[in-house]
């Protein structure tokens, strides 16, 4: 039986943070689900740097989400990716999700979070408390107040369970990270 993986999602997922992990994981063998508040068609976005101060956010590919938070059972999965994008800035509003991320932390199976996904673990300060991670530097205020580890000098960081980055460009690193902690 192949290991099962969830990724928390909405509208305006950073397109490769999601796209990408999705397709590792699936040539990998693991069975992964999508899940949204509701089962729809998601609105990716790709954030790039053009010569603005801060990136620019452009439409990117539609992508299926196939189970809401409220109907995952947490218990059922394996390891937890959270992309980046604006997503996480609403989503960690659900209560749902907040259930289901802080699950993973307490049963210390493996999580991803890439970019802006520790928008989430603010909305749940006592998973952060003492741990060390990196982000979307614009994260780090939040990571700090919410009582975690800001790490400035590295783009992927491994602390324990969780495998953090700054962005898509830390893609290949990232994923070979958690996929090891998968493996374990």
């Amino acid at each position: 039986m192949s290991k099962k993986v969830l990724i928390l999602a909405g509208d305006a997922v950073e397109a490769l943070e999601v796209y990408y992990p999705y397709y590792r994981l699936l040539e990998a063998g693991y069975e992964v689900t999508i899940s949204a508040s509701s089962i729809k068609k998601l609105q990716t976005v790709v954030h790039d740097f053009t010569g603005w101060d801060t990136y620019e956010e452009k439409l990117g590919y539609l992508l299926e989400s196939n189970a809401q938070f409220k109907d995952v059972e947490p218990s059922e999965f394996d390891g937890l990716v959270i992309p980046g994008g604006r997503a996480p800035e609403y989503i960690r509003l659900d209560e749902h999700v907040k259930q289901i991320v802080k699950h993973f932390f307490e049963t210390n199976k493996p999580i991803a979070a890439i970019c802006h996904a520790s928008l989430i673990f603010e909305a749940i300060p006592d998973v952060l408390k003492g741990r060390t991670l990196t982000a979307y530097i614009a994260c780090k205020p939040g990571v700090e107040i919410a009582g975690g580890n800001y790490v400035t000098d590295r783009t992927t960081y491994v602390d324990g369970n969780l495998v953090s980055a700054h962005a898509w460009p830390d893609l290949p690193v990232f994923m070979r990270e958690f996929m090891k902690l998968l493996e374990k």
